[in-house]
């Protein structure tokens, strides 16, 4: 995905080989190598291709991923695509999706499988500057979210970590180009408790991602990106309307501190006195289970 996005990169720009070469300080054949897959770039060409183009460390990001075997060809082939898309619509019911992440949340959830990540901090950039590459473009994309109203209500990395996340949700739905609905509790089950996706639209075709706990899959067949699109449609005839979506927003921040200090002091209960106080009922009573 590295040597497509240098090719489409240079077409876009109109450059010859050799141009390209100038830029990158690099020969013409070394140019058409990395375009072929056979040689990648180094750390110095990345910076200098990211700041030449303005693409918000693009490159690097993409580098970064082939130099520390960090492989998944979906990761690169979803940054590639989300850089140039034209929309991007989001459903996600667990967490906040990483587009819209404060990096300290980012963190805390990374830290939740610190075990599997060998370089975390290194991690953590990478997926900010990923964030960046898409947001701070200066043609940024139309981005449609939908999001679980149970995202709100988790305390990730602690009150002061959660409340600036919330706060962050509302600085970027006052943005023209991103929309961000929630789909409260109340609306009951619907098709994206499967798991969250996200479709990306690309020049005049869509291209569909569905998350996994431990990977996910790029759908490119039109037949199947169809289905995604219409489970977001369906998904969204749930959500509430943009108003009152941050209207939601704006009280589960007045209420962060209550419900975290709550869930702390409840997680905080030796495990004999959470079963005592749920086992000590009246006789005959019956558990709300």
């Amino acid at each position: 995905m590295l040597a497509y996005l240098l090719r489409w990169e240079r077409e876009k720009n109109g450059l010859s080989l050799t141009q390209w070469g100038k830029i990158a300080s690099a020969a013409p054949s070394s140019v058409s190598n990395v375009e072929a897959g056979r040689r990648k770039i180094d750390e110095r060409q990345a910076k200098i291709i990211d700041r030449h183009f303005r693409t918000g460390g693009l490159f690097e990001l993409l580098l970064w991923y082939a130099q520390n075997g960090h492989n998944p060809d979906w990761a690169q082939s979803v940054t590639a695509y989300e850089v140039i898309a034209r929309m991007i619509r989001i459903y996600q019911g667990q967490v906040i999706p990483g587009p819209f992440q404060t990096e300290d949340y980012a963190r805390a959830l990374l830290l939740a499988r610190s075990n599997n990540i060998k370089d975390l901090e290194g991690t953590l950039k990478a997926r900010m500057e990923r964030q960046s590459a898409v947001l701070n473009r200066t043609d940024p994309p139309l981005i449609w979210a939908l999001l679980d109203e149970s995202v709100l209500d988790d305390c990730i990395g602690g009150i002061e970590v959660m409340q600036a996340q919330l706060r962050h949700l509302l600085e970027l739905i006052q943005q023209p180009h991103i929309s961000i609905r929630i789909v409260q509790q109340s609306a009951g089950s619907h098709v994206g408790k499967d798991g969250p996706f996200r479709i990306i639209t690309v020049d005049s075709r869509d291209i569909a991602y569905a998350g996994a706990a431990r990977g996910g899959r790029l759908i490119e067949m039109c037949s199947e990106v169809e289905e995604f699109r219409l489970d977001f449609d369906l998904i969204g005839q749930k959500a509430a309307s943009e108003d009152a979506s941050r209207v939601l927003i704006e009280r589960r921040l007045e209420a962060t501190e209550w419900r975290c200090s709550g869930a702390r002091a409840q997680s905080a209960l030796p495990s004999t006195t959470r079963r005592v106080s749920r086992s000590h009922r009246l006789p005959g009573s019956k558990s709300p289970d």
